[in-house]
């Protein structure tokens, strides 16, 4: 009876040992997702007033959890008995990607902000629908980025039983959410720490030079991640675009990979850009 009960442990042990190791190799590969992850999201999660920025956070880190949950067991599934399913599913993904990335750019280039007077009335209202707009948005996001996370890890354990499978892909959904989320927390309440160091120093001293630091680089850093998250929503849509569309994945043999992999981002958003357009007016003739 003992010697059943350790050998259960043991399996266990082993077991847990196995999903560790393919976790960390899993966790590698997915690296570049996970920084572009962090980029992206940073950027979608700041621009609030100091009291809303940890409640917009929470609710879409809420988001991200319940993202994982939907997104492994499906994968899971559509890895026995689909497969094929998951590369449409990572296509389509890319051209909303790549289309938020071009919406990005356009908006920069050609949005008109509203005059002073109509921006001061609706203030409230705006901070509102813009909130919620953002939260859903990151969501969305956060939603595409995790299923090409969990493929990459899934891929890294598809010669592993299914257990491992399960635990390895489950662990690295929750160091994905964890991890990202994590610092993007500490980068918007990097001013808040810094008010305190200088508070704390009485304005003189390391400490206050440090928390002015923090508070002066805080809008630069946001804006940096507002440019590197255009970048990198353009750079993973051109990256499943290259390496899922056999055409697009031998297209460019010269080019350096980034390079081809942001013009392919860039045209698929283009691309889609057009198409919701179009779609959008058609739309509203009907509506007359």
């Amino acid at each position: 009876m003992a010697s059943g009960f350790f050998a259960i442990l043991d399996d266990i042990a082993a077991l847990m040992d196995d999903v560790a190791i393919n976790a960390k190799l899993a966790t590698k590969k997915t690296a570049g997702i996970l920084g572009d992850d962090l980029a992206v999201n940073a950027e979608k999660s700041t621009g609030f007033v100091s009291s809303r920025e940890i409640p917009v956070l929470w609710a879409i880190t809420k988001g991200s959890f319940i993202n994982k949950l939907i997104i492994v067991p499906i994968t899971l599934l559509l890895n026995i008995f689909l497969p094929t399913a998951i590369t449409a599913l990572l296509i389509l993904g890319g051209f909303y990607l790549a289309f938020e990335g071009v919406e990005k750019i356009a908006e920069y280039f050609f949005h008109k902000k509203q005059p002073a007077q109509q921006e001061a009335a609706g203030a409230v209202n705006q901070d509102t629908v813009l909130e919620k707009t953002k939260i859903k948005s990151a969501v969305t996001t956060d939603f595409i980025l995790s299923v090409e996370i969990v493929i990459i890890a899934l891929s890294t354990v598809l010669n592993k039983s299914l257990s491992v499978q399960i635990l390895t892909v489950s662990l690295v959904s929750i160091i994905a959410t964890v991890g990202v989320y994590g610092i993007v927390a500490l980068v918007v309440r990097m001013d808040d720490f810094g008010f305190k160091l200088i508070e704390k120093s009485e304005r003189k001293g390391i400490l206050n030079t440090l928390g002015q630091a923090l508070v002066n680089a805080l809008p630069i850093i946001i804006k940096v991640f507002a440019v590197v998250g255009t970048i990198a929503l353009l750079l993973v849509s051109g990256g499943i675009f290259a390496h899922n569309i056999e055409y697009l994945h031998h297209i460019l043999p010269g080019w350096p990979t980034i390079v081809k992999e942001f013009t392919l981002g860039v045209l698929g958003g283009a691309c889609a850009l057009v198409f919701i357009t179009l779609i959008k007016k058609t739309l509203s003739q009907f509506k007359k």
